[in-house]
């Protein structure tokens, strides 16, 4: 049995200039809804997206991303789930992961094997779920070559590895420091701007921006497949009857909001996949950067001025 107290701390965004500006709070348990869980979290992930949304999130707990322990289930939750150990990405319309404890839907939990550490498993949902959906876009083309542009961030870290086990001829774009990690990942060429070079892909998947996805269009050969991962392009980037392009959105956060029982179930059970495929060294996770709790909101604003390598995880 566990004992769940009456309120817990978590950070807060009350609105500000920076991610420094979050408040430490101590937030009062509620009543768990029909088909929630509480999750004492463990490890809470940092992601791009919690900063990017932050005055969207007044009032409210932030963050996506965190591992722990079911600690109490509410009405119409399969009782098995108590003491369990999991992984989970929550909407951004619900209270976040920076905080001790979490209420969360049952449905979106993955559940984490006995060889990962909290740690592993907290830096896993936003990144690996989405480079997923952004592969799953693009039919399957053994030898075909694919562009990953933003490799060097979490997504491209588990994208390279996806689209290499596909059977696609992997290039890369990032910053040089990456270059060597992205190649001993599956990439076969790596590169700072694709450009400047004379290729052409059958994919391009873009994890940098709508603007930059656009400007890679060029590259793409006839029927070719542009993935837009944060945001998408705003005009289609080819004349009718020209490259016949298709386009793609990832949206990751679509689920929360229009997914149904059956997607979820489909997207949990492949994320448990690929979890035991990190418990069985097939999957490799990233570098892992540990801090505690009381530095979230430095660690924040650190990602908002990336210049490092290295997942950022608050261990609780």
């Amino acid at each position: 049995m566990f004992n769940v107290p009456e309120d817990w701390r978590g950070w807060v965004w009350q609105g500000g200039n920076t991610p420094n500006d979050l408040q430490d709070r101590y937030l009062a348990t509620e009543s768990l809804a029909p088909g929630d869980v509480l999750v004492q979290n463990a490890a809470i992930g940092l992601n791009p997206v919690d900063w990017k949304v932050l005055d969207s999130q007044i009032g409210q707990v932030p963050g996506v991303d965190g591992a722990g322990t079911v600690v109490a289930i509410g009405p119409e939750v399969d009782q098995r789930w108590l003491g369990a150990r999991v992984a989970y990405h929550q909407s951004l319309q619900r209270p976040g992961s920076f905080a001790e404890f979490t209420p969360i839907a049952a449905q979106v939990l993955l559940r984490i094997p006995d060889a990962i550490d909290f740690a592993t498993a907290a830096a896993f949902p936003c990144p690996a779920l989405t480079a997923w959906q952004a592969i799953e876009k693009v039919p399957t083309q053994p030898g075909a070559p694919l562009l990953i542009a933003g490799a060097g961030g979490s997504v491209g870290h588990f994208l390279v590895q996806l689209a290499q086990a596909r059977g696609f001829a992997v290039t890369t774009q990032s910053s040089e420091r990456h270059f060597s990690r992205l190649q001993a990942l599956g990439a076969k060429c790596t590169v700072s701007d694709p450009r400047h070079n004379a290729a052409r892909f059958y994919a391009v998947i873009d994890a940098i921006s709508p603007e930059h996805a656009a400007s890679l269009a060029d590259l793409l050969l006839a029927n070719g497949h542009l993935v837009c991962i944060q945001g998408r392009v705003e005009q289609w980037p080819c004349s009718p009857f020209g490259r016949a392009l298709s386009l793609h959105e990832v949206a990751l956060g679509a689920l929360h909001q229009h997914g149904d029982a059956a997607q979820w179930h489909a997207l949990t059970q492949q994320g448990e996949r690929m979890l035991a495929q990190i418990a069985q060294g097939t999957l490799h996770s990233e570098l892992l950067l540990h801090f505690p709790y009381d530095q979230l909101p430095a660690q924040l604003q650190a990602l908002q001025h990336r210049n490092f390598s290295g997942k950022q995880i608050i261990v609780l």
